[in-house]
């Protein structure tokens, strides 16, 4: 009889769950895509209720629910912490703890009544360690039969960061770093300060970073005054954090703004203000911080486990850009990295471990795959019935094709014309990125589109970059990139063949100069300092997907395309070809591919003029 594990993770942000059967994963969701509110933290139930319908299975056949943390311990983290620092943070002690002794203390009675909504059976519940759930993630579904754990984000219960070996079915846990020293909430702490919100900005901090000049002595003070001031990095990559200068431990913000005024002369960004050049040396300063932490952490890993393998998750291991230095560093032989490093991978490393150590089972590897996410192609699907029933729920206008390679060929041509497609394929992503089956695509070639998709169609800041999807066999040729790259996590430079020569007062242009002088013959994928964020894509795990980039190869020579996540700023990704037509016309979106079904722009005009509707299509 099949053994199916629930994992659900919940309550802070990027609720999800996840379904392993007999070790094999099912299915695996984030709540923000059903409820479409961003970053939800409830109770993911429409998540729950998704992974047991597409295992096939009711509540009461679960043999056990798996919760990706442990909550009294997190309450204890959170006392000794208060009483630290007492009496400083009484007002944050106010508001939080009355919660935690309401609610949270008591998360088995809370969950025991969430899964009333479901049966009232009793199932096992099981509280694996935050970290743990994180190094699950990572180890049992890579590609490696041992290998070391590297888990960073900003804090779990107490641990902030984690080095571990795994082996067979076991993952050891061999070194920790406690909270408040997180390197994490460092990251967090300067987003917040450069105008970004935390838990979502991170990336944008990122994506600011090559904008700062690193030969300026400004860059060089802030990273200077970083290391003497506020963070002591040691040599084995662990981190002491100056608390003078923070104020998460126990109040409602992350920095102490006035000591951050007085130590770097500049004040905290208002958030959506205009970007100046400061804040971007502040960006590539902290950035670079970061990337030497890793490499210490990636070396002491190395030096515990002798291990040739790595494999990561938590927040941090979602920098992309730290991603490429590490696997350029050449510590290890071999990485992989878990496309949803996040809270919401969480739930999956969660459910494994009630399979293998709960359980008990022995784990084998399977050699014929890459590895066991299954492209991350986790989430729902939707046949032809449900977009029919979009179609006639908005009037909308069509095109339906047999052939998929007769569609494929259409959408390349579209794409190469300059327009931008919605690309709406088979089951959604689990993690953060869009992988070719939410995603929006444009011409890499374009030297207007990274303007376009930005302002006309994403709707947010116009100095972030896009990824590009790139066929597998075709990765060498347009990146520094020796491996395929399938979860759009890794960041390395463009190929000399593609790049093209800089003026000599480029760095002394204005951001957006930067941005929009022509660096290569792929410029809507070439980030200013000639780097890009690449997913491979293969034939085996996303053919649909391959076939539309080869196709635009064969039309134009070029075997890659500017993938975007579905979604507009400040929305989750699409879930339903509902969300994916309403995304497509509230944006400047020319095309819309939904399955076997085309949809143009000009011809929903009719729809679009309709005052009916004008409220409908409206952006928030």
């Amino acid at each position: 009889m099949a053994t199916f594990i629930l994992g659900i993770s919940a309550y802070y942000h990027d609720s999800a769950a996840a379904i392993v059967c007999d070790g094999e994963i099912i299915a695996a969701a984030h709540e923000e895509r059903f409820t479409r509110k961003k970053h939800d933290s409830s109770f993911p139930e429409q998540a729950v209720k998704y992974v047991l319908s597409e295992a096939g299975i009711t509540f009461e056949d679960l043999a056990a629910i798996s919760f990706y943390d442990k909550p009294f311990i997190k309450f204890e983290r959170l006392l000794e912490t208060y009483h630290a620092f007492t009496p400083k943070g009484l007002t944050s002690f106010l508001t939080s703890v009355p919660v935690w002794i309401k609610e949270k203390l008591f998360m088995k009675k809370m969950l025991r009544d969430e899964f009333k909504k479901f049966s009232s059976k009793k199932i096992p519940i099981l509280f694996p360690e935050h970290h743990l759930s994180h190094a699950a993630s990572a180890f049992y579904p890579s590609p490696f039969e041992e290998a070391a754990i590297l888990t960073v984000d900003g804090v779990g219960e107490w641990a902030t960061t984690t080095i571990g070996h795994g082996t067979g079915n076991s993952i050891k846990m061999l070194k920790e770093l406690h909270f408040p020293h997180s390197i994490g909430l460092l990251y967090s702490a300067f987003t917040y300060y450069t105008g970004f919100a935390v838990n979502s900005g991170e990336y944008k901090l990122m994506g600011l970073a090559p904008y700062g000049d690193p030969d300026a002595e400004q860059t060089k003070q802030f990273k200077e005054k970083t290391l003497q001031e506020i963070v002591d990095v040691r040599e084995d990559g662990s981190i002491l954090l100056n608390m003078k200068y923070f104020d998460y431990a126990t109040g409602l913000k992350m920095t102490n703004n006035a000591r951050w005024t007085k130590l770097f002369g500049i004040p905290p960004r208002d958030p959506e203000s205009e970007i100046t050049q400061e804040y971007m040396n502040m960006a590539f300063a902290i950035q670079q911080i970061t990337e030497e932490i890793v490499i210490k952490l990636a070396k002491t890993a190395k030096e515990l486990t002798q291990s040739d393998n790595l494999v990561m998750a938590g927040g941090v291991a979602l920098n992309c850009v730290a991603n490429g230095k590490l696997i350029e560093a050449g510590i290890f032989r071999d990485i992989w990295i878990q496309p949803a490093s996040g809270d919401a991978g969480g739930a999956l490393g969660a459910a494994y471990l009630g399979w293998f150590l709960w359980k008990g089972e022995k784990r084998t590897v399977d050699k014929n795959v890459a590895d066991a996410m299954k492209g991350a192609y986790l989430g729902p699907e939707y046949d032809d019935k449900a977009v029919m029933d979009m179609i006639r729920k908005y009037g909308a206008k069509y095109d339906h094709y047999q052939d998929f390679n007769e569609l494929a060929a259409i959408a390349a041509s579209k794409l190469a014309d300059g327009n931008v497609v919605g690309w709406f394929q088979g089951r959604m992503e689990y993690g953060p990125r869009a992988l070719g089956s939410r995603s929006i695509l444009g011409d890499a070639r374009n030297p207007e589109m990274q303007k376009k998709m930005n302002l006309k169609i994403k709707y947010r800041e116009g100095f972030r970059p896009f990824a590009p999807s790139v066929l597998e066999e075709d990765v060498s040729k347009y990146f520094e990139l020796d491996r395929p790259s399938p979860y759009m996590l890794v960041v390395m430079p463009v190929t000399k063949e593609h790049i093209k020569p800089l003026p000599s007062n480029y760095s002394s242009m204005e951001m957006y100069e930067r941005l929009y002088h022509l660096r290569s013959d792929i410029p809507a994928v070439t980030h200013v300092d000639y780097s890009a964020r690449i997913q491979s894509v293969s034939k085996k795990t996303n053919p649909r997907y391959w076939n539309l980039i080869n196709a635009f190869k064969e039309k134009t020579g070029y075997g890659l395309l500017v993938n975007s996540s579905f979604n507009v700023r400040g929305e989750p990704i699409v879930c339903t070809p509902d969300d994916a037509f309403r995304c497509f016309m509230r944006t400047e979106m020319d095309f819309l591919v939904v399955g076997n079904f085309v949809f143009d722009k000009t011809k929903q005009e009719k729809l679009a003029n309709d005052t009916n509707w004008k409220e409908e299509f409206k952006l928030d």
